[in-house]
């Protein structure tokens, strides 16, 4: 089953689409803004799990 690739930072709502750049996630895919994740020093707020670089999906040629 793949990740759930949220769009928006569950803290401060900023969009974090690929295009916007990297992302913080835990393994329950809570899904943060790199600047929410340096804030909650890399501690999920939800579950107390680590969060980590979101990875990246290849996106398909046009």
């Amino acid at each position: 089953m793949p990740l759930e690739m949220r769009e928006r930072c569950e803290r401060c709502t900023t969009a974090i689409t690929p295009a916007d750049g990297p992302a913080r996630i835990c393994s329950y895919e809570c899904t943060f803004c790199e600047a929410c994740g340096e804030t909650l020093r890399q501690i999920c707020p939800n579950c107390g799990g680590e969060l980590v670089a979101r990875p990246r999906r290849r996106t398909a040629a046009a």
